[in-house]
């Protein structure tokens, strides 16, 4: 080795070893590295600037990227959802934060009348490259209107993306992959795991693809299919059935809208039964459509009726009954034996 190859090596900058963060974490960090690497790129919503979001997403991009691109806007969902749609017609990329689900009701107007429908509206001459980051589903014991989970009002509308990731390293991949889209993606975020737990991300500014479902786990009985939060409580359910000598095979939806089916229809034709998770209220939640989709379409694979372990048609009780409304391991444990004609 020559001297000043030796010197290279030398003055050579340190591989920076990826860290373990909370979801939470790799929110900003997928935010941040966009930011960085697109000037088209803003973040606006309520607080999400001087104070870095009530959550802490945005905490510390004001002071990285300045007001112009971190935007604090008025107490007034109706026109942050406006605004995001103004903005991303007129080639900006905006991220807008409702800051509870329960929140983007306000919203639903221009999300559902405009952004969904701009691709549409204009046969493919303009689209609308928006997210819309919603923190969502209880289990924080929050007030009313901050504990919901409202995914399928958004699965309904033709247009929109859905995308609700269910650790830290899919959330930063997902963020980038939304991001990135041409078209209006509403990001909801399982505030109940924000800091659950820690996990290694690259902040590589690899993005993980959209529409995929993701087997986390491989088995043959019985398949768990859920999203968000309930993928935390569906891992521990398939452990427990292990324990039994069950095995469960393991799927995160993760993009809801548009639904990966082949991933789920290929698991059911291998395991013959299914369970679907979800705090959501029971009728009309996401899994009624997966469980329509796989009645439609892999009856003849099915040794037993589609399970769902779900919320309650009722609003989320406050604080004392909530973790009850939620679906639990022991919930989704019963479930897969029923499918399994074990109880």
């Amino acid at each position: 080795m020559n001297a000043a190859t030796q010197a290279k090596i030398d003055t050579a900058q340190p591989v920076a070893t990826p860290a373990a963060i909370t979801l939470i974490e790799a929110i900003t960090q997928a935010l941040a590295y966009e930011m960085r690497h697109d000037d088209s790129v803003l973040v606006l919503g309520e607080d999400v600037g001087v104070n870095g979001g009530v959550f802490r997403a945005t905490a510390g991009l004001q002071q990285q990227f300045g007001p112009e691109r971190v935007l604090d806007t008025p107490l007034d969902e109706t026109t942050i959802a406006g605004l995001t749609v103004g903005l991303a017609a007129q080639g900006m990329k905006p991220i807008a934060e409702a800051q509870f689900d329960g929140f983007v009701y306000p919203m639903l107007d221009h999300i559902i009348c405009h952004a969904a429908r701009f691709r549409h509206r204009t046969r493919g001459r303009l689209s609308c490259p928006m997210v819309l980051r919603v923190p969502w589903g209880g289990g924080i014991r929050a007030p009313e209107h901050h504990s919901e989970a409202n995914e399928a009002l958004f699965t309904n509308v033709p247009g929109l993306r859905v995308v609700l990731p269910s650790s830290p390293a899919r959330a930063y991949g997902l963020l980038l992959a939304a991001i990135r889209d041409p078209d209006p993606v509403i990001f909801m975020e399982p505030k109940r795991i924000y800091r659950q737990y820690k996990e290694v991300v690259a902040d590589d500014g690899e993005a993980l693809p959209l529409d995929v479902c993701y087997v986390l786990r491989d088995g043959s009985d019985i398949t768990l299919v859920s999203w968000g939060a309930q993928v935390k409580e569906t891992l521990e359910a398939a452990d427990k059935l292990a324990g039994e000598g069950i095995s469960a095979e393991v799927i995160d939806v993760a993009t809801l809208k548009p639904l990966d089916f082949a991933t789920i229809a290929e698991s059911v034709a291998k395991t013959g039964r299914c369970v679907i998770v979800h705090e959501a209220p029971k009728t009309a939640g996401f899994g009624a459509e997966i469980a329509a989709r796989l009645a439609e379409e892999s009856m003849y694979d099915l040794l037993a009726p589609v399970e769902r372990v779900t919320g309650y048609d009722t609003h989320i009780p406050l604080f004392r009954l909530e973790m009850k409304y939620l679906p639990s391991v022991d919930k989704i444990v019963a479930a897969a034996k029923r499918a399994l004609g074990h109880g």
